[in-house]
C-alpha cells in the first residue's frame, strides 16, 4: 500500500512539475510574441514615415534585398521602388495607417492592415484607401520585409 501511495505521489509531483514548465514556456512565448508584434508594427510605422519623407536609407534597412511588391501597377523590386521614391515621379503627401494585425509563425510573420494615403505617381492621383499584406522573415537576428501586396479599395 505504501508503495502504491509513493508511486501516486511521485506521478502527481512529476505531472505538476511538467505542467508548470509548460505554462511557464507558454507565458514566455506569449511575451516574445507580443514583443515581436510591437516590433513589426513599429517597422510598419517607420516604413510609412520614411516613404513620406523619401528616406531611402531607412527603407533600404527595412526591406530585404529580395523584397518584391505587388500592387495596382504590377510587380516591383526593391531597387525599382527605391529609384521611384528618389525621383520626382513618386510623391506621398501623407499615409495614415489603420489597425494592423500581426500573425507570427516562428521566423516568419504576416502583417495585414489598411491605410489612407494622399499620393501621386507621374502626376496621376493615386490617393485612396488601400488594404495591404506584408510578409516579414527574421534573418541573421533581424526582421526584414520580404514581400508586400496592396489593393486599392474602390471609392463609394
Amino acid at each position: 500500500m505504501k508503495r502504491i501511495l509513493a508511486v501516486a505521489v511521485l506521478v502527481a509531483v512529476a505531472t505538476s512539475h511538467a505542467l508548470g514548465q509548460m505554462a511557464d514556456k507558454q507565458e514566455k512565448t506569449k511575451g516574445r510574441k507580443a514583443g515581436v508584434e510591437q516590433v513589426l508594427m513599429q517597422m510598419e510605422r517607420d516604413g510609412n514615415e520614411a516613404t513620406v519623407k523619401k528616406d531611402v536609407a531607412t527603407l533600404d534597412k527595412l526591406l530585404a534585398d529580395d523584397w518584391v511588391y505587388q500592387g495596382p501597377a504590377g510587380i516591383q523590386t526593391k531597387a525599382q521602388a527605391l529609384t521611384d521614391l528618389k525621383s520626382e515621379d513618386q510623391k506621398f503627401d501623407s499615409i495614415t495607417l489603420g489597425d494592423m494585425k500581426v500573425r507570427v509563425f516562428g521566423n516568419t510573420a504576416i502583417v495585414t492592415g489598411g491605410e489612407d494615403e494622399k499620393s501621386t505617381y507621374k502626376d496621376k492621383d493615386t490617393s485612396g484607401r488601400y488594404l495591404w499584406t506584408d510578409v516579414f522573415v527574421k534573418r541573421h537576428g533581424h526582421w526584414r520585409l520580404v514581400a508586400s501586396q496592396a489593393t486599392p479599395i474602390a471609392k463609394q
